[in-house]
C-alpha cells in the first residue's frame, strides 16, 4: 500500500462521519445494473443515472452532492460507497483516491461495481472479477459508465457513444446513455426502475439544496419512458419556480416568459396554463390572459374559486372589474 492510500484509508477508518458497511454473512444479491456518473465541464453540474430490473434502484445506487461529486454503487451493492465517497471527495480527494480508499477497506471488492466523478471531472470506476456477466466499465472525459448482468457486452460502448454524441445539458446526455444501454438489450432480467440525479456545481449549497433534477421511477414496465416524461415535467416546473422568483422580485415580464415556456413544455397542464394567465393579468395584459383563463377553468373548474383569492395575496390587483372580466369567460 503506498503512502497516499495509507493516509486515505486511515482517514476513512478514523473519521466519525464514515462507517464502512460491514455486511458480514448477510446474503448478497445483484440488484443493480447499468449506470453513468458524469460532470458537465461548462456548467459544473454533477450527476448520476441508472436503470435496473429491481424495485427503487435510485434509492441505493446513485448519490451526488453539489460541487463535490457523484457516485454509482451497484452489482452486489454496498450503499456506503455513496456517502463515504462523497465525504472523501469533499475532503479534497480525487475520485480515484476516494474509490481506492474505500476498496481498501472492503472485504468484498470482487463483487462490487462502482463509478465516481469529482468536481474537477476526474473519474474512476471498479468492477470486481466476480460481478455477473455480461459486465463492462469504461471511462471518458468527465464520465464513467458501468454495467453488470447485461444481455450483451456492448452496453458500455453504446453508452459512451450516446453520451459523447448527444447535445444538450447533463441530464439529456445521461438520459441518452441510458436509452442506448437499453437499446443494446440492457439488463438480462428486463426493466423495472430507473433514476436520474443532477446537482449544480456550487459547493456552498446546503445538503438539501443544489438539486437540478432528482427523479425516480420505482416500478414501471417502461421505466426509461417514464423517466424521460418526468424529466420534461421537471424542466417545466423549474421554469415555473423561475417564474415565481421573478414574481417575488416584481419582474412580471420575466415571469410571463418563464411561465409561458413552462406551458409550452407541458401544454396539457392546467396548473401551468392558469399561472401563465394570472401573470399576464397581473401585468396588465388582460386580453391575452382571458383565453388561457377559459382553458384552465374548462380543465379544472376550481380555478374559478382560486382566482378570486389571489388579490388578497397580492398576486392580482384588487380590482372588481378585472375579476368580473376574468370570471365571465365562458
Amino acid at each position: 500500500m503506498n503512502k497516499m492510500l495509507l493516509v486515505l484509508t486511515t482517514l476513512l477508518l478514523l473519521s466519525p462521519a464514515i462507517a464502512v458497511s460491514d455486511i458480514g454473512d448477510k446474503p448478497l444479491r445483484p440488484v443493480h445494473t447499468f449506470s453513468i456518473v458524469a460532470r458537465d465541464a461548462e456548467t459544473g453540474e454533477l450527476g448520476a443515472a441508472v436503470q435496473s430490473h429491481w424495485f427503487s434502484v435510485g434509492s441505493s445506487v446513485i448519490w451526488a452532492e453539489p460541487g463535490v461529486g457523484a457516485v454509482a454503487t451497484q452489482s452486489f451493492v454496498d450503499p456506503s460507497y455513496g456517502p463515504n465517497g462523497l465525504y472523501l471527495m469533499r475532503a479534497g480527494k480525487t475520485a480515484d483516491e476516494a474509490l481506492r480508499a474505500l476498496l481498501a477497506t472492503d472485504q468484498h471488492t470482487d463483487v462490487r461495481q462502482v463509478g465516481m466523478v469529482d468536481s474537477n471531472g476526474s473519474v474512476a470506476n471498479h468492477t470486481g472479477e466476480n460481478a455477473i456477466i455480461e459486465y463492462c466499465n469504461e471511462t471518458g472525459d468527465g464520465y464513467a459508465v458501468q454495467a453488470n448482468l447485461m444481455w450483451k457486452p456492448t452496453v458500455c460502448s453504446a453508452m459512451v457513444k450516446a453520451f459523447e454524441s448527444t447535445k444538450g445539458d447533463l441530464a439529456a446526455r445521461m438520459m441518452a446513455a441510458l436509452d442506448a444501454a437499453q437499446g443494446e438489450g440492457g439488463d438480462i432480467r428486463g426493466k423495472q426502475s430507473a433514476a436520474l440525479l443532477v446537482v449544480n456545481g456550487d459547493r456552498s449549497q446546503p445538503a438539501w439544496g443544489g438539486r437540478v433534477f432528482d427523479l425516480r421511477v420505482e416500478d414501471q414496465a417502461e421505466p426509461l419512458v417514464e423517466l424521460r416524461r418526468l424529466l420534461v415535467m421537471a424542466r417545466a416546473y423549474n421554469l415555473m419556480n423561475e417564474g415565481d422568483e421573478h414574481m417575488t422580485n416584481g419582474e412580471v415580464e420575466k415571469a410571463i416568459v418563464s411561465y409561458s415556456s413552462a406551458e409550452k413544455l407541458v401544454p396539457d397542464s392546467h396548473e401551468m396554463i392558469f399561472w401563465h394567465a394570472a401573470t399576464l393579468a397581473a401585468g396588465g395584459r388582460v386580453d391575452e390572459s382571458l383565453p388561457l383563463f377559459k382553458k384552465a377553468f374548462d380543465m379544472w373548474p376550481l380555478w374559478r374559486e382560486l382566482v378570486q383569492r389571489l388579490p388578497a395575496s397580492g398576486l392580482l390587483p384588487d380590482d372588481p372589474e378585472l375579476m368580473e372580466k376574468i370570471l365571465s369567460v365562458k
